[in-house]
C-alpha cells in the first residue's frame, strides 16, 4: 500500500560527494546524479535536476562543502581558502536569481567559514560539512513543523488546489505545501487534491502527482486553464502553494501561474494559503516589485521534452539499437527541428527529446516565476506558525524569533 514512507529524499551527502534525484527525467526515469565538483551542483541547479526554493538553500550549503572537500582541499592559506570559498559561494548564488533560499544556502556557509576559520584548514573543511548536513536536517524539521501548523488550517473533508510541486522533491524531505496536505490527509481531513500540470515543465503532471500517488493521497490531474471552472462549480475548499521568495510586506513570489490562481481564489471566496520556510522570507525587499523574475529557455514555450526507458522486444530489435549506440550515444536525425538521443543505459536504452509545437522562428516570453500581492494571501504557514496580515509586523517578528533574517 502507498504511505509516506515511500516519498522521495532529493539530496543528500554520501562518500564525499553530492547526491540528487534528477528531477528532469521524473517520473519516467528514476536516476540519480553524482557531483562530484561544485561545477556539478551548479549544472544541476541551472538544468532543473535540483529545483524548489529549500532544496536549493540545501544544494548551496553541500556544493559549498564539496569544494571545501575538493579543489579547497589543495589550499593551505586560510586567506586564500577563504577569498576562494567567497568566489565559490557568489557562483552557486548566481546560477538562478529568484528563489532566496539558494543565496540564503550560499551566504550562510560562507559566513560560518570565516566564523570559524581560527579552527585551522583541516578541521574547517570537516565543520563545513558540518554545516551542511545540519542546515539538510533543519531543512526537514522546519517542513514537519509546517506541515503540523498548516494542517490546523485545514477543515475535515476538504478538496484542495495546489501548483507546480513544493513536496518532498522542493526540499530535502516531506515539503511545505504537500508536507501540509500530507499532514491534513494522516489527520483524515483531505477528501481530495487537485493538481495543476503547471507548464510549461509541468512540474504538477510530473513531479506533485508522482508524489501524491506514491504518499496514498487521493487527487486527480487538471491542466492549468481548468481551476477556474471548479472553483465556479464549488469543487475547491483551499488552495495551497510554496513559495521562491516573499517579500517584507507579504508579496510572494511562486512558479508562474500562481497570481491568477490567487485572483480566482478571492473572487470566489476560497482562502488562499502559502507554505515556506522563514527562509524564503527576504525582509531586504520592501515589495514583490523588487523581486528578480526568472525567464528560462524559450524551448519550454516551443516544445516539450520526454524521456523514458526503450526495452527491445526482439533480438533484431536489440541488434538494431546495440549498433545505433556502439560508439555512444546516438543522436536521431529528426527533421524541423525536433531532437533525440539515445544511449545505452544497462540492457536497456534511454532516450531524451524535445519536439516542436509552435512554428519556427517565433518569439518567446517565458518568465519562470510571477508574483502575487499580500492582499490576495490569506495566509503564510511557516515553521514558526501561520502569519496573517499586516505581514510586515508578522514577518519580520516571525524571522527574528527564528533568528532568519539575512543580509543578501
Amino acid at each position: 500500500m502507498p504511505s509516506l514512507d515511500d516519498i522521495p529524499r532529493t539530496i543528500w551527502w554520501q562518500d564525499g560527494r553530492v547526491m540528487l534525484v534528477d528531477q528532469s527525467r521524473l517520473p519516467l526515469q528514476g536516476d540519480l546524479l553524482a557531483c562530484n565538483t561544485y561545477e556539478g551542483v551548479c549544472q544541476a541547479i541551472k538544468g532543473m535536476a535540483v529545483r524548489g526554493a529549500p532544496a536549493l538553500g540545501v544544494a548551496a550549503a553541500l556544493g559549498v562543502a564539496l569544494w571545501a572537500t575538493t579543489e579547497g582541499a589543495d589550499i593551505d592559506d586560510i586567506d586564500a581558502f577563504l577569498a576562494r570559498l567567497d568566489e565559490v559561494a557568489g557562483e552557486i548564488a548566481a546560477t538562478r536569481p529568484t528563489a532566496v533560499n539558494l543565496a540564503w544556502g550560499a551566504e550562510r556557509m560562507r559566513r560560518f567559514a570565516h566564523d570559524n576559520a581560527d579552527a585551522g584548514l583541516s578541521e574547517l573543511r570537516d565543520l563545513l560539512v558540518q554545516e551542511a548536513l545540519r542546515i539538510r536536517a533543519e531543512d526537514e524539521e522546519r517542513n514537519r513543523a509546517i506541515g503540523a501548523h498548516g494542517a490546523a488550517l485545514i477543515e475535515p473533508g476538504s478538496r484542495i488546489l495546489t501548483h507546480c510541486n513544493a513536496g518532498s522533491l522542493a526540499t530535502a524531505y516531506y515539503g511545505t505545501a504537500l508536507g501540509v496536505i500530507f499532514t491534513a490527509h494522516q489527520q483524515g481531513k483531505v477528501e481530495g487534491v487537485w493538481v495543476d500540470e503547471t507548464r510549461p515543465v509541468l512540474q504538477g503532471a510530473r513531479l506533485t502527482a508522482w508524489e501524491l500517488k506514491l504518499a496514498g493521497v487521493p487527487f486527480k490531474l487538471i491542466t492549468d486553464n481548468m481551476a477556474a471552472s471548479i472553483m465556479r462549480a464549488g469543487l475547491v475548499d483551499a488552495v495551497i502553494v510554496g513559495a521562491d521568495r516573499i517579500a517584507a510586506n507579504g508579496d510572494v513570489a511562486n512558479k508562474i501561474g500562481t497570481y491568477g490562481l490567487a485572483v480566482l481564489a478571492k473572487e470566489h471566496g476560497i482562502p488562499f494559503y502559502v507554505a515556506a520556510p522563514t527562509s524564503t522570507v527576504d525582509l531586504t525587499l520592501e515589495s514583490g516589485d523588487d523581486i528578480v523574475i526568472e525567464e528560462r529557455d524559450p524551448r519550454e514555450v516551443l516544445g516539450v521534452t520526454a524521456s523514458g526507458v526503450i526495452e527491445p522486444d526482439s533480438a533484431s530489435a536489440q541488434r538494431a539499437f546495440d549498433a545505433l549506440t556502439e560508439n555512444g550515444p546516438y543522436t536521431v536525425p529528426i527533421q524541423k527541428g525536433h531532437q533525440m538521443v539515445i544511449e545505452r543505459k544497462g540492457a536497456a536504452y534511454r532516450f531524451d527529446g524535445w519536439f516542436r509545437v509552435a512554428p519556427p522562428n517565433i518569439e518567446v516570453y517565458n518568465p519562470a516565476f510571477d508574483v502575487t500581492p499580500a492582499a490576495y494571501v490569506t495566509a503564510i504557514v511557516t515553521e514558526r506558525g501561520v502569519v496573517r496580515a499586516p505581514y510586515e509586523e508578522a514577518l519580520a517578528s516571525a524571522c527574528c524569533g527564528s533568528g532568519a533574517i539575512h543580509e543578501l
